[in-house]
C-alpha cells in the first residue's frame, strides 16, 4: 500500500511548470493518412527487410523465400493460326529494335520500397491509385503554393505479431478497408478464352519442391532440411562423447572445446547430403504416377550463396547430383529452379547485386552437375523475377541489362524472366526479353492481377494474342517452353489478396502445344491430381484415396499379442515334463507374420497406389492421435456423482426435482399463488392440544396444478398458520415463551440457519412423534407441553 504524503507536502501547491502543455495545432491540418492494406509503403515499424541489416534474411528458418515454382502438363492446341514460331525468330534477326513500352510509374512493390535503400533517382510526385494495378494512374492535385505543410503523421504503434515476410503470400490475409474492396469489385470482370485444352496436348504436368506424401511417410522423404547458422558455429565444436552419435540433449557438441570450421562444414554437407539423395526416391514416385516436371527447392544446400558461410558443391555433391540426374535422365524428367525474390538484378544497391551473383552462381552449378543430357540440361532453366521498380521502372530496367551483359555465360544460359503480381506485368518484360535474348515465363496468375490496361484485358482470352511473341523466345534458344498456372483463393476480392494461391486449381488454362505446365498450389502433387481426375489426364486410373491414417507402403514393427492368463485350478495334479513343454507352447501367442517392404517400394503408395487424400483432408497422412480422455472420479458406493464430481445428496435430489416441478408449472402459464407461503409458515407445526407442536416432517413439495385439491391445499394452510400464529401469540402473553421467540411466529430468526441445516440433516430420516418434538431457541429446550401444562 502506498504511503500517504505528508501534509506539508500536501500543502505546497506544485509548480504550473509540471502540467502537460499540448501542442499548438496547426489551422487547416489535414487528418492522417488512412492506412490501406493495399498501400506498400513498409512502415517504420516493421522489420527491415535489408539484407545487410536484418540477420533473419539470410538466415534459413527466416529466410525470404520465393513461392515454389510448379509446372503442369498442357493439352494440346493448334496455333497454325495464331503464329508462326519460326517467322518470328527470322524477323526478331532481321530487326533487333523493339519499341519500348514501358511506361515509369511508382511501384507498390514491397521490395521497392525498402527503407534502408537509397535510389539515385529521384522520387518524383506522389501519385493517388486509381485502379487495382490493371488501370491507369489518378495523380494527386498539387497542392497550392500558399498551403502550409502538413503536421507528420504519427504512426501508432500496433501490438507486436509474428513477422509475416515469413510466408510470401501471408499479406494476402490482410483485412481490406471498405473503399479498396468496393474499387476491386468495380473491376471490369475478367475475358477468358473458352478452349480447354483436350485431348492434352501439353507435355509435362508438375508441381514445386515439396511432396506431401512423401514428406510425412515413415521415413520422410523431402529435399529442403536446413539449419540456422547458429547450428552451423555450434557444431564447429566436437560432441562431448566423440564415440556416440549427436544427440539433441544426451549428446551435444562441447563448447569448452576448441572450434573448427572444417568441422561445422561437414555438419552442413551432411544435411545436403541427405537432401540430394531424397531427390531420386521422388522422381521415381513422381514417374509412376505420371507426374514428369518438378522444381527442386533452393534450400537443397543451407547458405551455399552466403557471403560469409558459401561453398562449393563440388567436390563433396558431386556425386550425389550426377546419380540424382541420371535418374531424371532415364525417366524423362524436367528439372527447373527459382532463386528467391531477393536475387534481383536491378537493385541500386551493390551489396544486393553481389548477393543475386553469388546466388544465381549456386543454381547454376547446381543444375550443371546433373550431368544431363543436352536437351535436358537446356531445358534445366532458373526462374527469376526482376524484383522492384524503385521508383523508376526505366532506370531499373537499365540497371538489369548491365548486370545481365556481365553474367557468366552458364549462367546466361540458364535464366529465364517471370512476370510478377506486384510490378512487372507482361507487356513490361516482354521487350526485354526479346532485345536480351531472354525467354519468358508467362505466369496466367500474376497476369491477371498485374497487366497493362491500355493494351490487354485481364482473363486468358487477349494474353493468347502474345503467344507466337512469348514461344519466340523461347524457340531462338531451342528450349522448351514453360508456363505458370495457379488461382486465387475464393474469398480474395482485392488485388493483395489475390496473389494468394489456393490449395488447389479448378481448370486449366488455354496452354499451346508442346508447352510444359506447372501448377502452384499449396496441395503440392494433389493439385495435379486433382486436374488428372477432373479432365481424365494420362496417369488419372493409377489414383486411389488413401485410407484415413493408415500406411500400407512403410515397414512397421509387429504387435506382439498379450499373453493370456490361464485360470488356476484348484486341483494340481501331477505332471510330466513333456505336459509342461506342451502347455508352454500353448501358452505363447504365435508371433504375426509381417512380410518386409523392399527399401524402393517403401512410401511408394502400395500396391494398389493410395496416393491421393481429398481437399482439406492432409491430416489423413498422418497416424490417428491419441486423445487421453480425463479420468472420471468415482464416489463411494452407491452414491451418485453431479457433472463437478460431488454427491447428489438426497436434499439435492428433492431440489432439483421441486425446481422442475415449479419449471413445468411456469410453462403451463399458472402461478403458484399463497399454497407455498403457507405452506412454509404453517406446515411445519400441527396443533396438539391446542398448542403448537414443531413438526419434524420433511418440507412439503410445492403444488404443481391449480386445480380443485390445490385450492383445498391453500386454504388448510392458511387455516393452519393462523391458528399457530394465535397459539404462539398466546403463549407470548402467558411469559411461557419468551417475547424475542415469538417474533418469528413459526421460526425464530436467529435460528433458522441452523434449523434448516438441521433439517437436511434429518430429512433421510423417520419423522419422530408430535410429542418428541423439540425447538431450540437461544440454547435452551422448551417442551410446549410440559409449559402450557
Amino acid at each position: 500500500m502506498p504511503k500517504r504524503k505528508s501534509s506539508a507536502a500536501l500543502a505546497q501547491p506544485s509548480p504550473l511548470l509540471e502540467m502537460p502543455l499540448q501542442a499548438p495545432t496547426v489551422e487547416n491540418e489535414p487528418p492522417p493518412p488512412k492506412k490501406r492494406a493495399s498501400a506498400r509503403k513498409v512502415s517504420p515499424t516493421k522489420a527491415s527487410m535489408n539484407p545487410d541489416k536484418n540477420a533473419n534474411v539470410l538466415d534459413a528458418p527466416e529466410a525470404f523465400r520465393a513461392s515454389p515454382d510448379a509446372d503442369t502438363k498442357d493439352e494440346r492446341m493448334d496455333l497454325g493460326a495464331l503464329m508462326d514460331v519460326d517467322k518470328e525468330v527470322k524477323d526478331k534477326d532481321k530487326d533487333d529494335s523493339v519499341p519500348s513500352l514501358v511506361t515509369n510509374g511508382d511501384s507498390d512493390s514491397p521490395l521497392s520500397d525498402i527503407s534502408e535503400m537509397e535510389s539515385p533517382i529521384k522520387p518524383k510526385a506522389p501519385a493517388v491509385k486509381a485502379a487495382e494495378k490493371g488501370g491507369g494512374k489518378a495523380k494527386a492535385a498539387p497542392a497550392p503554393p500558399d498551403a502550409k505543410p502538413a503536421a507528420p503523421a504519427k504512426v501508432k504503434k500496433e501490438a507486436t505479431k509474428e513477422p509475416q515476410f515469413l510466408d510470401p503470400e501471408a499479406d494476402g490475409e490482410e483485412e481490406a478497408d471498405e473503399e479498396e474492396i468496393k474499387e476491386a469489385l468495380s473491376r471490369p470482370p475478367p475475358v477468358n478464352s473458352d478452349y480447354l485444352p483436350l485431348p492434352w496436348g501439353g507435355r509435362r504436368l508438375g508441381y514445386a519442391c515439396l511432396n506431401t506424401y512423401l514428406r510425412f511417410s515413415t521415413p520422410p522423404v523431402f529435399s529442403s532440411r536446413t539449419c540456422r547458422i547458429a547450428s552451423i558455429l555450434e557444431n564447429r565444436h566436437p560432441l562431448r562423447d566423440p564415440n556416440e552419435p549427436p544427440h539433441a540433449t544426451k549428446n551435444r557438441p562441447d563448447r569448452d572445446q576448441a572450434a573448427s570450421t572444417r568441422r561445422g562444414q561437414e555438419f552442413v554437407e551432411q544435411l545436403c547430403l541427405a537432401n540430394v539423395r531424397d531427390i531420386p526416391k521422388m522422381l521415381r514416385w513422381n514417374d509412376r504416377y505420371g507426374i514428369k516436371f518438378m522444381r527442386l527447392s533452393s534450400e537443397m544446400f543451407p547458405f551455399a550463396s552466403h557471403e560469409e558461410y558459401g561453398y562449393k558443391l563440388a567436390p563433396f555433391a558431386s556425386e550425389a547430383l550426377a546419380e540424382a540426374g541420371k535418374v531424371a535422365a532415364e525417366l524423362g524428367h524436367r528439372l527447373t529452379t527459382h532463386p528467391g525474390q531477393f536475387t534481383q538484378l536491378g537493385s541500386p544497391r551493390k551489396p544486393v547485386i553481389d548477393n543475386a551473383l553469388r546466388d544465381l552462381d549456386y543454381h547454376a552449378e547446381l543444375l550443371s552437375l546433373l550431368k544431363l543430357p543436352p536437351q535436358q540440361d537446356r531445358d534445366a532453366v532458373m526462374v527469376l523475377h526482376l524484383g522492384g521498380v524503385f521508383g523508376d521502372k526505366a532506370a531499373t530496367l537499365d540497371r538489369f541489362r548491365h548486370n545481365y551483359a556481365a553474367l557468366p555465360q552458364a549462367v546466361k544460359d540458364r535464366l529465364v524472366l517471370e512476370n510478377d503480381d506486384v510490378s512487372w506485368s507482361v507487356h513490361d518484360l516482354l521487350p526485354v526479353c526479346e532485345d536480351l535474348n531472354i525467354p519468358l515465363v508467362l505466369d496466367y496468375h500474376h497476369h491477371n492481377i498485374i497487366f497493362d490496361a491500355d493494351q490487354i484485358r485481364e482473363g486468358t482470352r487477349d494474353i493468347m494474342d502474345l503467344y507466337p511473341r512469348i514461344l519466340a523466345t523461347w524457340k531462338r534458344k531451342n528450349i522448351t517452353p514453360k508456363m505458370h498456372y495457379s488461382e486465387p483463393c475464393p474469398d480474395a476480392i482485392t488485388g493483395r489478396q489475390r496473389r494468394k494461391h489456393s490449395p488447389r486449381v479448378a481448370t486449366l488454362p488455354p496452354v499451346p502445344e508442346g508447352v510444359d505446365l506447372m501448377i502452384e498450389a499449396k496441395d503440392k502433387e494433389q493439385a495435379v491430381f486433382e486436374l488428372m481426375r477432373t479432365f481424365k489426364l494420362p496417369g488419372y486410373d493409377l489414383l486411389n484415396d488413401i485410407v484415413p491414417h493408415v500406411r500400407k507402403d512403410e515397414n512397421r514393427a509387429p504387435k506382439t499379442p498379450k499373453k493370456q492368463k490361464t485360470p488356476k485350478k484348484k486341483t494340481k495334479p501331477t505332471k510330466t515334463e513333456d505336459d509342461d513343454e506342451a502347455e508352454d507352447e500353448e501358452d505363447e501367442p504365435a508371433p504375426e507374420v509381417v512380410i518386409p517392404i523392399p527399401d524402393e517400394e517403401l512410401g511408394m503408395g502400395g500396391p494398389d497406389g493410395r496416393v491421393y487424400w481429398p481437399p482439406g483432408q492432409e491430416h489423413w497422412l498422418r497416424p490417428v492421435k491419441r486423445v487421453v480422455a480425463p479420468k472420471k472420479t468415482k464416489g463411494p458406493p452407491g452414491k451418485e456423482l453431479d457433472e463437478k464430481g460431488r454427491i447428489i445428496t438426497p436434499a439435492m435430489k428433492r431440489k432439483r426435482a421441486a425446481a422442475e416441478a415449479e419449471a413445468g408449472a411456469e410453462a403451463e402459464g399458472e402461478g403458484e399463488g399463497g399454497a407455498e407461503g403457507a405452506a412454509e409458515d404453517g406446515a411445519g407445526y400441527e396443533a396438539t392440544s391446542g398448542a403448537p407442536t414443531p413438526a419434524s416432517s420433511p418440507k412439503p413439495s410445492k403444488a404443481k396444478g391449480r386445480g380443485k385439491a390445490a385450492k383445498e391445499a391453500e386454504a388448510e394452510g392458511l387455516r393452519l398458520a393462523k391458528e399457530v400464529e394465535a397459539d404462539v401469540d398466546a403463549a407470548a402473553a402467558t411469559g411461557a415463551i419468551p417475547k424475542g421467540n415469538a417474533k418469528g411466529k413459526s421460526k425464530g430468526k436467529a435460528n433458522m440457519k441452523q434449523e434448516k441445516e438441521e433439517e437436511n440433516a434429518a430429512q433421510d430420516a423417520p419423522p419422530p412423534a408430535p410429542e418428541a418434538s423439540r425447538r431450540r431457541s437461544r440454547g435452551k429446550k422448551v417442551d410446549y407441553k410440559e409449559e402450557e401444562e
